[in-house]
């Protein structure tokens, strides 16, 4: 058995010397297996008072063998890095539910399995390490967007609610044993900063520092986050933080997301990560984009040199991510740039004042 700190030096070692590969979507993966209400609830939650039915995160105490075998399922398609199935595990994501006391529970079951996944994975081929990253997603509400359309200034959540929800999700995550902790789906970066804070903070409390990804989202062909900022202005915004990766995932496909992709690339003195949808949904919401052509084009990103963890999100699967992983293998990894120093700022727009 290896201890976090171990994982983390193999994981910092395998970067610098391959293209490491993200696992899949989970919720294409649970939606496949048609779930009910009562697959939701399980035993424990089976006279609940309201619908769980949509709550994936509720399968890691009601299913855990479920996600402990899509976790497998990714692992033996070539992934190195797994996301825990927590990506709603906060109190205010999961009050939607009326689960909300559930949150730290959740992110610890969410990181054991796929801990024990990986492990297990680890064990059988123990020249491949396998990596587990704490999945934190952006919550269902954001701090610098009004939900009323005629109330701009209103605001249905603080700052500091966000960040007190961030740090009990993070304290689960890292109790439950995992190696990373990933900021993802980001489309509001002050959101973000919340969770950054509360991961901070935590470090500076436990003195257990884990590497941090941050993965933000363009949500559309402006080339723009849903709060306003552009790619290269969204990293100046969070580069204090440190993180051992910047990227984008979700909302677009891979020949979509490629250019905001490659500007943070020529920007970001960090490792870029990238996992994009399977292309964009149809008219039904599904994603039909098929493993060779996902493959095809994030193999090319790997050849040009812009990234050095890619993997899939919505719609794909592992078969997604084993295309994936063969269409990368053998190219070597981004290339950290020296960036030049300078006083870099950012509104929506970024703004650099040379030395």
């Amino acid at each position: 058995m290896t201890t976090r700190a171990q994982r983390i030096a193999a994981l910092q070692d395998s970067l610098t010397r391959r293209i490491l590969v993200f696992d899949g979507a989970m919720g294409t993966m649970i939606q496949r297996l048609k779930p009910d209400e009562a697959m939701y609830r399980g035993t424990r939650f089976a006279s609940f008072g309201k619908d769980v039915k949509g709550n994936n995160d509720l399968l890691c105490l009601t299913q855990p063998n479920v996600i402990r075998d899509i976790h497998t399922a990714y692992l033996e398609a070539g992934a190195d890095i797994i996301e825990t199935n927590t990506f709603s595990s906060t109190s205010i994501a999961q009050a939607d539910y009326g689960m909300q006391d559930l949150a730290h529970e959740l992110n610890v079951a969410g990181a054991k399995i796929a801990r024990e996944a990986a492990d297990a994975m680890t064990a059988k081929t123990p020249d491949k390490p396998r990596f587990v990253a704490g999945s934190i997603g952006p919550t269902n509400k954001t701090a610098s967007i009004s939900p009323d359309v005629n109330d701009p200034g209103f605001r249905n959540v603080t700052f500091d609610e966000l960040k007190i929800a961030f740090r009990e999700q993070v304290e689960g995550l890292v109790a439950g044993g995992a190696d990373l902790l990933l900021v993802e789906t980001i489309i509001d970066t002050l959101n973000a900063k919340a969770a950054l804070f509360a991961i901070d903070e935590f470090f500076e409390e436990s003195g257990e520092p884990l590497p941090v990804m941050i993965s933000g989202t363009i949500t559309d062909q402006s080339g723009r986050l849903l709060s306003g900022q552009t790619p290269e202005a969204f990293w100046n915004s969070l580069r204090h933080a440190k993180p051992i990766t910047i990227g984008f995932n979700c909302a677009l496909g891979a020949a979509q997301l490629r250019p905001h992709v490659a500007e943070l690339a020529r920007s970001a003195d960090t490792y870029i990560c990238a996992y994009p949808n399977a292309g964009l949904p149809n008219e039904f919401g599904e994603y039909d984009e098929q493993p060779h052509a996902t493959a095809e084009q994030i193999g090319e990103w790997a050849k040009d040199g812009l990234v050095n963890i890619v993997g899939g999100c919505c719609g794909t699967t592992p078969d997604h991510i084993k295309a994936i992983a063969d269409a990368v293998a053998g190219i070597s990894p981004r290339r950290i740039p020296a960036p030049d120093t300078a006083m870099r700022l950012s509104g929506l727009e970024p703004f650099q004042l040379a030395s």
